[in-house]
């Protein structure tokens, strides 16, 4: 458990670092939204590629403690990387070409050993990914927090080395078959579908209460809590009766009371349990494939959430479409949940 807490106190550091870069230049700033944009693109949409080629070449004649370390190398080197371009004097876009790879890296590394250490659990992966989001709304209300953050990802860049050298002298590693079963394609892919659509859905939801820094911290420590406790929920209660219940709640308070702010934050945190969820059901049915497994899913995101703000529906439209695209996501984790046990 080790590598998963300093993993993700890692992510939490990465994230504000490399946004809290970019808003350093200023909203108002030539060439802000453009970065943001370029950024986004690729920390999310490479993380597959990225996910995909480092399964190729970890895995082929490797053994597994080889592996470990050198995703451990791959992860350090993208925490320096991160840490030096958001310190650079370089422009808003270029600058946002290094950070949005060097993120892609690191989630895809850090995220791969979660995944290959999580011993068929799932609290692993919400330990991990929950910080991110305190990440993200650090580097946007706090960007002149950049210096001290990035001295913190620097040093952890560092340590990163001797706690992944330690931990491969004790660890016991457990090899994966090579092949992936050809049952598993639909699954991965209706997964792949599923978290686009949820995205889609929660773009769409428009919260008129999120007017400021206080209501946007709220959201985000809900957001956490939701990733984080997901994986508790889902190896102490299983996968369909808590992803019915909280994604069904979580779908009517999103589609129908936007409007209010603690009915919002509930929604929020039961959408939110079912993201280390699809994170698991996805590592079970390409074990062999961390990274890919960790990047598809990460992947999804960006151009759902696209797609999410370009869609301007209002009223009972809108409450359809945020209804539609959470109950779509349901039907792919008991799909994929239920496929396992064939």
């Amino acid at each position: 458990m080790t590598i998963t807490i300093f993993n993700a106190i890692s992510h939490f550091l990465v994230d504000a670092a490399c946004v809290g870069a970019l808003f350093s230049f200023g909203t108002e700033a030539e060439g802000f939204a453009a970065a943001v944009f370029v950024y986004n693109t690729l920390a999310f949409s490479t993380q597959c590629l990225f996910g995909f080629a480092m399964d190729r070449i970890l895995r082929p004649g490797r053994r597994p403690d080889d592996r470990f370390l050198l995703q451990g190398s791959l992860q350090a080197g993208a925490m320096f990387v991160a840490a030096a371009a958001a310190l650079s004097p370089l422009g808003p876009v270029v600058k946002a070409v290094l950070l949005g790879l060097g993120n892609s890296v690191f989630h895809v590394s850090a995220g791969s050993v979660t995944l290959d250490r999580s011993s068929g659990r799932a609290v692993p992966l919400g330990v991990f990914v929950a910080p991110g989001a305190l990440g993200v709304t650090l580097g946007v209300l706090l960007p002149g927090s950049l210096d001290y953050v990035c001295l913190a990802l620097g040093i952890a860049s560092i340590v990163c080395f001797s706690i992944y050298r330690r931990a491969a002298a004790r660890y016991v590693f457990e090899d994966k078959e090579p092949e992936v079963k050809s049952s598993a394609v639909f699954p991965v892919v209706l997964l792949t579908a599923a978290v686009a659509v949820r995205a889609v859905g929660g773009t769409a939801a428009e919260f008129t209460w999120k007017t400021g820094a206080l209501q946007a911290v709220l959201l985000t420590l809900c957001v956490f809590l939701g990733k984080f406790a997901g994986g508790f929920v889902r190896d102490r209660l299983g996968v369909v009766k808590p992803a019915i219940a909280g994604i069904a709640a979580a779908a009517v308070l999103t589609a129908f009371f936007a409007w209010s702010m603690p009915l919002s934050l509930i929604g929020q945190l039961l959408i939110n349990l079912s993201m280390p969820v699809t994170l698991w059901l996805m590592y079970r049915h390409i074990p062999q494939y961390p990274g890919l497994a960790f990047g598809l899913t990460a992947s999804a995101l960006w151009p759902g959430t696209l797609i999410g703000g370009l869609i301007k529906l209002t009223g009972p439209l809108q409450s359809i479409l945020i209804i539609v695209c959470f109950l779509l996501g349901l039907g792919a984790i008991i799909y994929s949940e239920k496929a396992l046990r064939k």
